[in-house]
């Protein structure tokens, strides 16, 4: 780094100013103890300003539950367990009680989602997907993925797992306005191209897809059908959105993360007998192979909790959502599905175009503690990425520490408020803080 702050080393992917300011504290300080205690410094002004004054309103988080999070530092997490379930699969002995932890949460998650087969060693969603294009296909198929600009995801794109794979990607043509797949078009496009995989995967997703009738037009074939669940999953375990197995998905994969509300995690569930040699063959030994047994132990807690309160909890998500874009559309604001209801998911979706833009947007929102993020939307391009004209708002956090619709109008008027410039940020910030205090407890849980 030179003396003006530049990066003389090459290209830097991180912001070269926030690794000069850490070098800085490592560089002048007298102790490394000091140094880690700088850590847990950070991590608890974190704890407090993200987990006790803001509306967390980021559709990929969800607070997990008391038992969840101290899963996730226990002694577990320390050992080793390569290999499949069964002292016989392990390269490793002493895994007894790591069998048994494992065994119970594969038959939660085949449980929750009415699955013949489920995996829980992948450490992200991500990998799910890297872990079906591996399975599944063979670099140069050619697979139909969404577009960014009307919800798509870059795990499905040239720039995540699916262009790793070496994959010949085409668009699912989607309706802009009704913001669903255009089956007819699909249809059409399809038959030319002829797909060996169609993946459904949407960061902004607000409905179901037409899944049945895409697996009918892609078996003439012997193309499948693949769905990215990220999203949507604690929703689908919950029957408050589609089924996608059962309407002829071949494969799901999601992140336990997000609506699920367990420890970031990935999860892949599938029935047919023959994909299982393929796709644990490509979870170990080539995308996991020691796997965070606390994350295991951590997401086999939470899935118990989702058979016990996932009904009741998934379905607030969705009422809160709904009330939330319904309360910002009464004020104003235009929020994309509005002649549908707005969402049938967590997630709701704003135009900020009148206002700026998403990333001013929701910089200036996270100063009044209202934590949301930019997003494109189907007027945008794919090069809008950095200044895109969406927010993208999700229910799961506030739903977990209790808040209801009447809460949804409350923070409608906060929004709306910082958007319109009708106070100052540190005004509301007060507002938000003062909300918060009185949401403090994690609902949908033993604890």
């Amino acid at each position: 780094m030179s003396l003006t702050g530049k990066n003389t080393t090459g290209y830097e992917a991180h912001d070269p100013s926030v690794l000069s300011h850490a070098k800085e504290i490592i560089d002048q300080s007298p102790s490394l103890k000091l140094v880690q205690q700088e850590v847990v410094n950070a991590v608890k002004r974190n704890e407090i300003w993200r987990g006790e004054e803001c509306l967390n309103l980021l559709a990929p988080e969800a607070p997990t539950s008391p038992t969840v999070r101290k899963l996730l530092s226990a002694e577990v997490g320390t050992r080793a367990a390569e290999g499949h379930i069964g002292s016989t699969q392990r390269w490793f002995a002493g895994t007894k009680y790591i069998d048994e932890i494992e065994s119970l949460c594969v038959e939660l998650l085949k449980k929750i989602f009415h699955s013949n087969y489920a995996d829980h060693r992948l450490i992200a969603s991500m990998l799910g997907n890297m872990t079906v294009y591996a399975a599944l296909t063979k670099p140069g198929d050619p697979i139909m993925t969404l577009p960014q600009p009307t919800g798509g995801h870059s795990a499905n794109r040239l720039d995540g797992p699916a262009g790793i794979r070496g994959l010949a990607i085409y668009d699912i043509p989607m309706d802009p306005v009704e913001l669903v797949v255009d089956l007819d078009q699909f249809e059409k496009e399809a038959k030319k191209i002829k797909p060996k995989l169609v993946t459904l995967g949407a960061s902004m997703t607000l409905f179901p897809f037409p899944i049945k009738e895409m697996a009918q037009i892609v078996d003439a074939w012997g193309g499948k059908i693949f769905f990215d669940g990220a999203h949507q999953l604690g929703l689908i375990g919950g029957g408050q959105f589609q089924d996608p197995l059962n309407e002829g998905a071949c494969v799901m994969t999601g992140s336990a993360g997000k609506t699920f509300s367990g420890p970031q995690s990935g999860i892949i569930v599938w029935n047919d007998p023959e994909l299982t040699k393929p796709i644990t063959d490509t979870i170990f030994p080539a995308i996991a192979a020691t796997h965070q047994v606390n994350r295991v132990a951590a997401l086999a807690a939470a899935a118990a909790e989702f058979l016990a309160f996932g009904k009741e909890y998934m379905a607030q998500i969705v009422k809160n959502a709904q009330a939330l874009g319904q309360a910002l559309h009464d004020r104003g604001v235009t929020v994309l599905g509005a002649d549908k209801g707005f969402t049938r998911t967590h997630q709701i979706i704003v135009d900020v175009r009148n206002y700026g833009n998403g990333l001013t947007m929701a910089k200036k929102l996270e100063l009044a503690n209202i934590i949301t993020n930019k997003n494109l939307i189907p007027c945008d391009k794919p090069e809008d990425w950095d200044r895109p004209s969406g927010l993208r708002i999700g229910t799961t956090e506030v739903t977990r520490l209790g808040m209801k619709e009447t809460e949804m109008d409350t923070i409608a008027d906060l929004i709306v408020s910082v958007l319109e410039d009708k106070q100052t940020t540190d005004e509301i910030k007060k507002k938000v803080i003062d909300l918060r205090s009185s949401y403090q407890k994690i609902h949908y849980c033993f604890d």
